[in-house]
């Protein structure tokens, strides 16, 4: 959190009011995406506390979110998500959103990082112009999402955040399966985004993946 403001993830969103149309600038349509995370992400992760389910699995978004928001901006909101979750859900106490603030949120956000920096770099080097925007809806949203939560749930498992009432062997098979449905929705998105919203996305560069000869 330290290191997210230290690098001043509000001049992301400038100081424009929010939903103000996109023709002011890619950083007032932030606001758009931010929104939509604190409104619909604390259901999401509040969801199996309101409800009594024999396997309690989390959808995570935190790669959606780093995706549309940036790193600096998306630990914040993450954060925020969480306190929020535990507000709306009774069965969900202060600690737990705690946990799932860092496991479900800051730890895949940030571990999402490392394909982003590898993609790049590919990128840079061996990928032709045509394909670029291929790989980052694949590499980036889908292949990258699916890595970033399989790993983010397994290492909170081994810290002790084990899946109540589930066996080690089968709540790794359930994250494992839960990162690919994750993977899906934020490919479909991101995929969407770049086709239409790319002011949506703070990780988009046109210079990057639609380079002019």
């Amino acid at each position: 959190m330290a290191a997210a403001l230290f690098l001043q993830p509000w001049r992301l969103l400038a100081s424009q009011r929010p939903l103000v149309h996109e023709a002011h600038g890619r950083a007032s349509a932030l606001w758009t995406p931010l929104l939509a995370t604190l409104v619909i992400l604390p259901w999401a992760w509040a969801l199996p506390t309101l409800h009594h389910m024999p396997l309690q699995l989390q959808w995570s978004g935190a790669c959606l979110v780093l995706l549309t928001l940036g790193w600096p901006l998306a630990v914040p909101v993450l954060l925020a998500v969480g306190a929020i979750a535990a507000l709306v859900s009774p069965g969900l106490s202060w600690a737990d959103a705690l946990g799932l603030a860092v496991w479900q949120g800051v730890v895949p956000a940030t571990l999402a990082l490392l394909p982003g920096v590898l993609l790049r770099r590919l990128i840079g080097r061996h990928a032709l112009d045509g394909v670029r925007p291929f790989v980052y809806v694949l590499g980036r949203a889908f292949l990258g999402t699916a890595l970033c939560i399989f790993l983010a749930g397994t290492l909170s498992q081994w810290a002790g955040h084990a899946l109540p009432g589930v066996g080690d062997q089968l709540s790794l098979v359930a994250r494992w399966l839960m990162a690919w449905g994750d993977a899906v929705v934020t490919g479909m998105l991101c995929a969407i985004f770049v086709a239409f919203k790319p002011e949506w996305l703070a990780t988009w560069s046109d210079q990057i993946y639609l380079p002019r000869p």
